[in-house]
């Protein structure tokens, strides 16, 4: 089958997925239920639109198949600013600030994390992308164990606010929230159309694109900030996801078979799309909101990485 047949057959199932999801079980009260599952349908494409397109695009600037955004230690630090918030503040100021004032903050501090460590990461000479996901792992490591300990000492009342962000959600997404996230995505989608003409030749590795004369070390931090700002904006408005974007990523590359980022990233994010509105599916029919729908996706994109991370091994 052809690659584009396979985008329209990934097209049409998403389609499917959607409407099944907007009209199953409607009842009488749709001019109540339609709005809001109308929402849900929206954060779920926009967010797996984010996830699915930055880890492509991190997988080619790194060249591994392995590596996803959360190594540069945003989920964690998304986290520490959750657990920040209530140490300090209180479980009611979280609870009581105003969502956008709340979004603004967590998207705001983890770019510009981001960016400061892209910044100095490139600044010291001889160092490349691999120095900057050590740094990243590191990074992470130490938000994890500061929100760990901070957890500790947090009322166990108030560690349930916390908890709550731990996991995503696509239940209560704040609809002004949405459209932001929206503008800003559009915007940062704006700049990433000038830079996708790189894309095939990086994915070559450096020194073969540097002798194509593409300014690697120049895009490839153009790239990342658009990676951080792209996963910020996902995770600030539902949460943590680790592993959706090693899980599609690694099947788009296995269903098309190609080195074109169109049919790539394309892909990814159809499947990114599937992925998650069969997984709230799942969670709202069959296990009646019991669970969420972050641990479905966690489960099956661990057990797919330790399949892996297997192969490669018999691969050496």
């Amino acid at each position: 089958m052809r690659n584009s047949s396979k985008v329209i057959l990934l097209s049409g199932l998403s389609i499917a997925f959607i409407l099944l999801f907007l009209f199953w079980d409607l009842g009488s009260s749709f001019d109540y239920v339609l709005p809001r599952r109308f929402t849900k349908v929206a954060a779920i494409v926009l967010t797996a639109g984010c996830i699915a397109f930055s880890t492509v695009i991190f997988q080619t600037i790194t060249n591994n198949r392995i590596l996803t955004p959360s190594l540069i230690g945003l989920d964690s630090l998304y986290m520490l600013i959750q657990t920040a918030i209530v140490f300090f503040f209180g479980g009611k100021e979280l609870a009581l600030m105003d969502s956008g004032v709340h979004f603004v903050i967590s998207v705001g501090l983890m770019v510009v994390f981001a960016v400061l460590l892209f910044k100095l990461v490139f600044r010291i000479e001889g160092r490349n992308i691999y120095f900057l996901l050590l740094i990243g792992i590191i990074f992470g490591t130490f938000f994890s164990s500061i929100s760990s300990f901070l957890q500790l000492l947090i009322d166990p009342n108030e560690f349930t606010l916390v908890q709550d962000s731990m996991f995503a959600s696509f239940n209560n997404v704040n609809e002004d929230l949405l459209v932001l996230s929206f503008l800003l995505v559009l915007l940062v989608s704006l700049w990433a159309k000038k830079l996708l003409k790189y894309l095939n030749v990086m994915s070559l590795g450096k020194d073969q694109a540097v002798n194509l004369g593409v300014p690697f070390d120049r895009i490839a931090q153009q790239w990342l900030i658009i990676i951080a700002i792209l996963v910020s904006v996902a995770t600030a408005l539902v949460g943590p996801i680790t592993f959706l974007g090693l899980l599609v990523a690694n099947l788009a590359h296995e269903l098309f078979r190609t080195y074109k980022h169109s049919y790539l990233i394309g892909g990814a994010i159809l499947l990114s799309i599937v992925t998650l509105v069969g997984g709230q599916l799942i969670v709202e029919r069959l296990f009646e909101f019991s669970i969420p729908i972050s641990v479905i996706i966690n489960l099956a994109g661990g057990i797919y990485f330790l399949y892996l991370l297997l192969k490669e091994n018999r691969s050496w």
